[in-house]
């Protein structure tokens, strides 16, 4: 057990897993502007985090006797770590999405007041277009991908939490992107630049995107919920910039304002699909490691609809975007270009 402390309904101390990651990076940066004592757990070595004044404790969360050191004295726990992407081994998903967030969950019981975990929209990816989809719709059954099934099963184990012993809310931000994004927009713009990017389906599919200040924002709303009202504890939220977007017309315009080529050759989605699951088998039998060129997970990404309502968060804690479509664009434009 955890030393007494005064308990209050504001974040006086808190760690943040992953918290040299892009999300993790952004939460951390506004903890800090909220004179909020940070620590963070990763398995490197960050100076600039240090420079900061962040306290870096390198370790495995899978290991829970670190974790309980690591929770240590903190009102909050983020828990932003997790193995992201479409490809790879099961164990290794498993291990860190599902065994690395029950080990959080343990070590925060009797030490932390409240649990905030960063989950992902896949989680109710149903092979379906979604359209303004809210938190009722269910868990699939079936899995494109580890990514997805792994954190199902940790969201699953986060919500289970009975929140008279740890309050706890999960959070689904959906495309993140912004300023230091070293995944989605880079490899995109980087796929495009090879000519290796296509417009799957027919062009009109609809997407909710995240700008990561919005997202690092709802996290410590939720955090201030979870630490006084409380009504949160115990559920999910998507997270979204609140304005969806036609997918290939915001990727144009913005590939125009990095001067990348727009799009405009396009691929039927059965064709997509079919040399997803063509690479897929390859893969496997080959044993190769790196992501494949596609898969019938990013086909399904690429041409479908997935759009959610941002209205329980609003209500519940108060999330509306701080930072505007055009203000995010702009950040991230002059960031990509002063690299």
């Amino acid at each position: 057990m955890g030393q007494s402390r005064v308990v209050t309904g504001k974040i006086e101390r808190a760690l943040v897993t992953g918290g040299n990651g892009f999300v993790g990076r952004a939460i951390v940066q506004m903890l800090l502007a909220d004179g909020v004592q940070v620590r963070v757990v990763g398995r490197g070595l960050y100076p600039q985090l240090e420079a900061m004044g962040v306290e870096c404790y390198r370790g495995d969360i899978g290991d829970q006797a670190f974790m309980v050191g690591a929770v240590e004295g903190m009102d909050v726990v983020f828990h932003v770590a997790a193995l992201a992407g479409i490809w790879g081994e099961w164990d290794d998903y498993y291990k860190t999405n599902v065994l690395g967030t029950q080990s959080v969950i343990a070590a925060c019981l009797g030490r932390v007041r409240a649990l905030v975990y960063t989950s992902t929209p896949s989680v109710v990816f149903n092979r379906q277009s979604i359209a303004n989809g809210d938190e009722s719709l269910p868990y699939p059954e079936k899995f494109l991908c580890h990514y997805a099934k792994s954190k199902v099963m940790a969201e699953k184990s986060v919500l289970a939490v009975d929140p008279s012993r740890l309050a706890c809310v999960a959070l689904r931000p959906h495309l993140v992107w912004g300023p230091g994004d070293p995944h989605l927009i880079p490899r995109l713009v980087a796929s495009r630049l090879q000519n290796r990017l296509k417009i799957v389906g027919k062009k009109d599919n609809i997407v909710d995107v995240s700008y990561v200040d919005n997202v690092a924002h709802a996290h410590l709303l939720a955090a201030n919920n979870l630490l006084r009202a409380g009504t949160a504890a115990g559920r999910a939220y998507f997270i979204s910039q609140g304005q969806p977007v036609n997918l290939w017309d915001w990727l144009n315009e913005l590939f125009v304002r990095l001067d990348v080529p727009p799009l405009e050759r396009s691929v039927p989605f059965s064709l997509a699909y079919a040399l997803g699951a063509f690479f897929e088998g390859a893969y496997r039998v080959l044993g190769l490691q790196n992501d494949p060129p596609m898969t019938r997970f990013v086909a399904e990404q690429l041409a479908k609809s997935h759009y959610f309502s941002i209205e329980n968060a609003q209500k519940d804690f108060g999330y509306a975007p701080i930072v505007s479509m055009e203000e995010g664009i702009i950040c991230l434009v002059a960031s990509f270009k002063k690299d």
